[in-house]
């Protein structure tokens, strides 16, 4: 009984607390690709407590004899329990992945019927200036406008288009998604609205920091980039080079520092978070079938 409780209680922290207090570290963001995974294991960690706990409960109680009458009530109370989660996340995720993908290949087809294409990049008649991408599985566009062009200088245009290039290198969408699927499905009960959004941050951090390793570490040129871009909005299902939190970017991206300590810690600590309902879930089966075969 010790086990379907532990879980319970990490599911709730991992559920609630801890990314509420995940998402006011800033500092987190200094190393983005250990704070993405962080955030990664936490949600994953949060679903596996959440469905370990209801299957812990039912076997306790169907297992171990003797099985009376309130033992089976519980059990199938609490099967019923994970299969409302499970079904929860699956019907999210299809409705959020297929909705993604319908908006996006409406816009990319729009897009292809208006711009002209230049050099691979679609480019609108448009008086603002946008940069933004538009992920697809073997399709994607990378969409820009004439004021873009003619705003930016040669080394400006280079590092946005290189910060879109790596969203659709990376699949910062699937990502992105990933996070969508658990806010849809739980948006009320979770702290999902902030894992949300300081993922979204971090997409763009992490594209940031990939513009300026190709672009020979030219970093004034992409934060005067993206505060000339600053005011531009992406379409829906679409990832923007003036995305999320501009203020907390160029903050990050005027810091030059390592921070290797900090990325080494956080990598420990989302190897810990999903370590621990792991072997929750795991080792009590184990020592059950290991008691069962003797």
């Amino acid at each position: 009984m010790v086990t379907p409780v532990l879980l319970g209680a990490l599911a709730v922290l991992l559920a609630g607390p801890f990314p509420w207090a995940l998402s006011r570290w800033t500092a987190l963001r200094r190393t983005p690709a250990a704070a993405m995974l962080l955030w990664q294991s936490t949600a994953l960690a949060a679903v596996l407590a959440a469905l370990g706990a209801g299957l812990s409960l039912a076997t306790d109680r169907l297992w171990q004899p003797p099985v009376a009458a309130g033992d089976v009530v519980v059990a199938a109370l609490a099967g019923v329990v994970t299969i409302v989660v499970a079904a929860r996340l699956l019907v999210s995720g299809h409705r959020t992945g297929t909705a993604l993908r319908r908006m996006r290949r409406v816009h990319r087809e729009r897009v292809d019927l208006v711009a002209r294409v230049d050099d691979g990049v679609s480019v609108l008649e448009h008086d603002l200036p946008v940069a933004y991408c538009v992920p697809g599985m073997s399709a994607s566009r990378i969409v820009v406008s004439r004021s873009t062009l003619t705003r930016l200088a040669p080394a400006e245009l280079g590092a946005v288009l290189e910060h879109e290039r790596s969203h659709l290198r990376a699949r910062h969408d699937l990502v992105l998604e990933a996070f969508a699927v658990l806010h849809r499905a739980f948006p009320r009960w979770v702290a999902s609205a902030a894992a949300r959004h300081e993922v979204e941050v971090l997409v763009e951090v992490l594209a940031d920091r990939a513009a300026v390793r190709m672009g020979a570490g030219d970093r004034r040129a992409l934060v005067s980039a993206l505060l000339a871009l600053a005011g531009s909005h992406a379409p829906e299902g679409a990832l923007g080079s003036a995305g999320s939190s501009l203020a907390a970017r160029v903050e990050v991206l005027r810091d030059t520092r390592r921070h290797r300590v900090q990325a080494g810690v956080v990598l420990v600590l989302a190897a810990a978070i999903l370590a621990v309902p792991t072997l929750l879930v795991v080792l009590p089966w184990l020592v059950d079938l290991r008691h069962a075969s003797l």
